[in-house]
């Protein structure tokens, strides 16, 4: 397999954000406008690029992160925040796939990366709205039951948490009736705005040097460093690690992904959410799904309605149509609450073939690194990726980078 360093331009997402306008003061950084080396450079600002800078901040080496945009500006923005070791492609599915002892190790190391990201965000000076939720998955058909049945066993098997709900149970919790649901408990959600800024600021205070508004081209390399330059400055890297998320599109199509769109919506705030335990995150068996959850500002945030399309919708009207869709979505689980739609965009969004991220070294060049969440779990992904790419750099090896490797 050939691999070029080719990359489309593409927008990341349309419409009226919501996560930029729950933070203040955004803190900015400068153009690169002269000539620098370091040991790791990190290409990109978004939620792989802050947690790879948060990680290796921790470390004796001169880190640089670079981003051509502003600080979590592109795919992170449109990011609805909820944190789930659970896969798109469930437990069973992937010990198909994988078998048992790889599915399972990666849904384990999912699950850590929950934990772990749950940690950071305790240690971060400001709150980035970081808590623990259960998981509701329910069937959206009787036809589904036999699958969850399937996905109970295998998560009771290997020691996660979770308990089947039958009809009367979902009835009994929420307002909404299903044939069948697993609530699993080790999710959380975030705001993923709040966090990317958080985890920069903080890696910038520890000596990792950010810039923005830079977009690099690389020159050259030879055995020692990689070249670099931008519009007004240049830098050599012993090291570099993309995390360009969902712009790699020649990277995603020669690796086995496909990048579409998806929807997402944030309702008017509600002075309380009635008959959804426990603010759990919700989300359903049929594809392209829909999800929900709630907000510590008193919102509902839902998404889904995924289209195999790349581009993004052209006008606000298709926009506006699938606000409509999602908002019916939400009503019809929570006919009670009074609510409108506050905030509506389309993103782009990545899906592997196989539901495993990209992360690892280059097949073919001994000092290039990815960390590419693409699947509804990106920001666990990237935690992820993060601790597996700190080991390959400085140890050259780690137990569990076989399973997400690119040229696997």
């Amino acid at each position: 397999m050939k691999y070029d360093e080719g990359e489309i331009k593409m927008d990341l997402h349309r419409g009226n954000l919501y996560w930029p306008k729950t933070l203040n003061n955004v803190p900015r950084y400068h153009k690169l406008n002269e000539v620098i080396s370091c040991d790791v450079l990190i290409i990109g600002g978004g939620m792989s690029g802050a947690l790879c800078a948060h990680t290796l901040s921790k470390y004796p080496l001169k880190t640089v992160l670079v981003e051509k945009r502003t600080i979590g500006s592109g795919s992170s923005s449109a990011n609805t925040g909820l944190l789930q070791y659970s896969s798109d492609m469930m437990l069973h599915e992937f010990i198909q796939k994988l078998g048992e002892e790889k599915a399972v190790r990666f849904y384990k190391l999912c699950l850590e990366a929950v934990n772990d990201l749950q940690l950071i965000a305790s240690e971060l000076p400001e709150p980035v709205d970081f808590i623990r939720r259960d998981s509701l998955y329910y069937a959206s058909s009787k036809e589904d039951i036999p699958k969850l049945q399937k996905e109970y066993e295998a998560l009771t098997k290997h020691q996660f948490e979770v308990e089947y709900l039958d009809e009367e149970k979902i009835k009994k919790n929420f307002s909404f009736e299903k044939p069948a649901a697993l609530l699993t408990k080790g999710d959380a959600e975030i705001n993923p705005f709040k966090f990317i800024n958080n985890l920069i600021q903080n890696a910038s205070q520890k000596g990792v040097e950010i810039y923005e508004q830079t977009e690099l081209h690389e020159d050259s390399a030879d055995e020692e460093y990689v070249y670099f330059h931008s519009e007004q400055g240049k830098i050599a890297a012993r090291k570099v690690i993309y995390t360009t998320g969902y712009e790699e599109i020649t990277f995603a199509k020669k690796f086995g992904a496909t990048v579409n769109r998806t929807y997402a919506v944030v309702t008017s705030r509600l002075p309380s959410f009635p008959n959804w335990k426990k603010n759990c995150l919700i989300w359903e068996t049929q594809r392209p799904y829909f999800y929900m959850r709630t907000t510590n500002d008193g919102r509902i945030i839902a998404g889904g309605l995924d289209e195999n399309k790349m581009e993004l919708s052209p006008d606000k009207s298709t926009i506006k149509k699938y606000e409509n869709r999602l908002l019916q979505k939400i009503k019809e689980h929570f006919p009670k609450y009074d609510l409108d739609i506050a905030y509506s965009w389309v993103a782009s969004f990545g899906e592997s073939n196989d539901g495993l991220p990209f992360i690892g070294l280059h097949p073919k060049r001994d000092n290039i690194y990815y960390c590419l969440g693409f699947g509804g779990n990106g920001t666990v992904y990237s935690m992820l990726g993060a601790k597996i790419l700190k080991d390959l750099i400085f140890h050259q090896s780690n137990p569990d980078a076989d399973i997400v490797r690119l040229d696997r």
